[in-house]
């Protein structure tokens, strides 16, 4: 950045939100970034992995804001955490296999990608046959989707070719002029060194993994082994 770029950017962050988590607590914290929501705001928050850019994940415009801070390619999918299996249900297809890695991989961990049900088309699932979620373990989140009642954003907060930063202060670095479509910060310190999600796709005939992550490829098999073991 050139000088008068540095000086943009200080303002940007010195006009922006933040709440420190282990200042105003979790409710206080989970109740500000819900009207940031409703409002049809972003929000950078902690996740299980990484910090996330939360948004409406029903929302086309939400949504978009997220990309644009990204500088994401629209066409390219993102995925939502909710509070349970439950939700997921009124959204999409929850398949057997998909229920199961649900129910006995670590929460927070795994993404999965389901068909979506018919007359959803907007937000994380626009142009898209398929809905992508996790269920989160951190208490943040899990308070955060519940609350608000519908998908929100999870996807890591960093530029879209470049690796997710831990601390708020090195990702608003990296996203540069770009934090400015950011709403509120929810800050929760450096977080733990973590790998993000696997990303297992359910949506085909058979399951795949598009992304290996927090969780091993073969603890996925392995979970679908018991299951078929315990079928036969």
């Amino acid at each position: 950045m050139n000088a008068s770029q540095n000086s943009l950017f200080s303002r940007t962050i010195q006009d922006m939100t933040t709440i420190r988590l282990s200042d105003v607590g979790m409710e206080a914290a989970v109740s500000d970034a819900v009207a940031v929501l409703r409002a049809g705001g972003v929000v950078l928050y902690p996740t299980d992995t990484l910090y996330g850019l939360g948004a409406d994940g029903l929302s086309n415009e939400a949504v978009d804001k997220v990309y644009a801070i990204k500088g994401r390619a629209g066409g390219k999918p993102t995925h939502a955490i909710l509070p349970d299996l439950a939700m997921a249900e009124e959204y999409a297809e929850v398949t057997d296999d998909a229920r199961l890695l649900a129910e006995r991989l670590p929460r927070g961990q795994v993404t999965l990608i389901v068909k979506k049900k018919a007359g959803f088309d907007a937000g994380v699932m626009k142009k898209i046959p398929t809905f992508g979620f996790r269920i989160p373990d951190n208490g943040f989140c899990v308070k955060l989707v519940r609350e608000f009642g519908r998908p929100v954003t999870a996807t890591s907060a960093n530029k879209s070719d470049l690796s997710p930063e831990r601390s708020v202060e090195k990702i608003l670095a990296q996203l540069g002029s770009a934090v400015r479509g950011i709403d509120l910060i929810i800050d929760a310190g450096e977080l733990p060194e973590r790998l993000p999600s696997t990303v297992v796709d359910m949506s085909g005939a058979e399951p795949a993994v598009i992304r290996e992550g927090a969780v091993p490829a073969a603890d996925i098999w392995n979970a679908l082994d018991i299951e078929a073991d315990i079928a036969g």
